[in-house]
């Protein structure tokens, strides 16, 4: 079920116009992401805001025969599949993973979501995920985006890859970064690898980035 929804949403670009030998393992897409945490007023955490760059190949089966005159293509434009984005992305929790010291975050339905096409070419998704009930960041708060099965490889930006919004003075975001997979592991990349996980199998945290918001 998750790869054919997966399909639904990223498969194609990998197999589109030619790329199918580059598809011969995981991850079949790649995400440059950049979050944004936002705070209410009381000081808690509210939602958290993604801003997805998504790589060249599916940015060009998104675009192509589509857009006027070479143009970017708008947020108008893109608007349909941006909904229906962001509605198969419920099946996955929208790839985005938190905890507090009380426990696993559990999200609500996203708002303010867009897609737009970027001058290089490059197509980025917006939304803005909600906590069902605000967190407060006193204890940490760890946040990590992936997708667990790895079809899907998330990296965070270089450069602010976590801002704040609304935070209290002294909040804090520590990027810990990912763990390198050994060698042995990197060898079995394979389709054949990864379909024969067991269901549940989280392959996706090896390779994640936390990162840890804490708030006096």
């Amino acid at each position: 079920m998750r790869e054919r929804l997966c399909a639904r949403l990223f498969l194609a670009a990998a197999f589109a116009a030619g790329f199918a030998a580059d598809a011969a393992a995981h991850p079949h897409v790649w995400v440059t992401a950049q979050e944004e945490v936002v705070f209410g007023a009381k000081g808690q955490i509210e939602a958290v805001r993604h801003v997805w760059v998504f790589d060249e190949m599916y940015s060009a089966f998104v675009t192509e025969g589509q857009g006027k005159d070479g143009k970017p293509m708008t947020k108008e434009e893109l608007a349909p599949l941006a909904k229906s984005n962001v509605e198969d992305l419920v099946e996955f929790g929208f790839f985005t993973h938190a905890k507090t010291a009380n426990g696993k975050v559990e999200f609500g339905a996203p708002f303010d979501y867009s897609l737009e096409e970027r001058e290089d070419k490059r197509v980025v998704l917006r939304f803005t995920l909600p906590l069902k009930t605000p967190a407060s960041a006193s204890k940490a708060f760890t946040l990590q985006v992936y997708d667990p099965t790895y079809f899907v490889a998330f990296e965070l930006v270089a450069e602010d890859p976590v801002a704040f919004i609304g935070a209290p003075k002294g909040c804090s975001a520590n990027v810990l970064g990912s763990k390198p997979l050994a060698a042995e592991e990197t060898k079995k990349l394979s389709e054949s690898f990864f379909s024969g996980l067991s269901p549940g199998a989280d392959f996706g945290v090896k390779l994640a980035t936390p990162v840890i918001i804490a708030c006096p």
